[in-house]
């Protein structure tokens, strides 16, 4: 059994996407990060850095994994599947999760807080993220323009990473107008089953609108 604390983003539902697509009994323990829950005690101890997704092996000795990438790693080695076991195939699989912890993410993360939470509009910060979200998915189109998924012919953790964030290229203005392969795969990956599930579990919590404020103030702030 699987104990995974998380929250409606696209970093949580990397991980209910795997958990889903790997078949593993699991616990969903969802966090309000509005009520600042992510930085109460019982939730550092396992992950120090106060953020989530964070996951709990119960059959590997209460073993706690943190950070999203980590996670879909560990995941993928304790079942065997996702993530090959030819030297260069995994490699290829790790790159791709890589470009998606260090690229995907943060860029659109960015995006999404200038565009949509900053209280001040600052137009150079919101292109400067906008664009260069545009070039990684542009990247990503130019790969899938010759391979079905990111790292190759088979689907793998690199997807379960990269889909939930370029899915919600709309909420931060990104145009994908003109790309046609990163269209099909975004298709493609919406028709799975564990990725349909993944992404309402857990759902999204209802915030009052003091807490909406606070969190907004948490996302410009850290």
């Amino acid at each position: 059994m699987i104990d995974l604390y998380t929250a409606a983003t696209p970093n949580g539902f990397k991980v209910s996407i795997a958990l889903e697509e790997m078949g593993l009994d699991y616990r969903v323990h969802a966090l309000d990060l509005g009520a600042g829950e992510q930085k109460q005690p019982a939730f550092l101890a396992i992950n120090p850095n106060g953020r989530i997704p964070a996951i709990i092996d119960r059959d590997n000795d209460d073993f706690a994994v943190f950070e999203s990438g980590a996670i879909l790693l560990y995941l993928a080695e304790k079942t065997g599947r996702f993530l090959p076991s030819d030297a260069n195939k995994r490699s290829r699989v790790i790159q791709w999760l890589m470009f998606q912890m260090g690229g995907v993410g943060p860029m659109m993360g960015q995006a999404n807080v200038f565009y949509r939470y900053f209280p001040e509009k600052i137009p150079a910060a919101i292109e400067r993220y906008q664009h260069e979200g545009r070039r990684l998915f542009e990247v990503m189109n130019g790969q899938l323009a010759h391979h079905r998924y990111l790292a190759g012919d088979d689907y793998s953790i690199a997807d379960m990473a990269t889909w939930p964030w370029v899915r919600g290229y709309e909420w931060s203005s990104i145009n994908i107008d003109g790309l046609d392969h990163l269209q099909r795969w975004l298709n493609e990956l919406a028709l799975r089953p564990a990725c349909q599930k993944g992404i309402v579990t857990p759902p999204p919590v209802e915030m009052s609108d003091e807490e909406r404020a606070e969190h907004i103030r948490n996302l410009v702030t850290r």
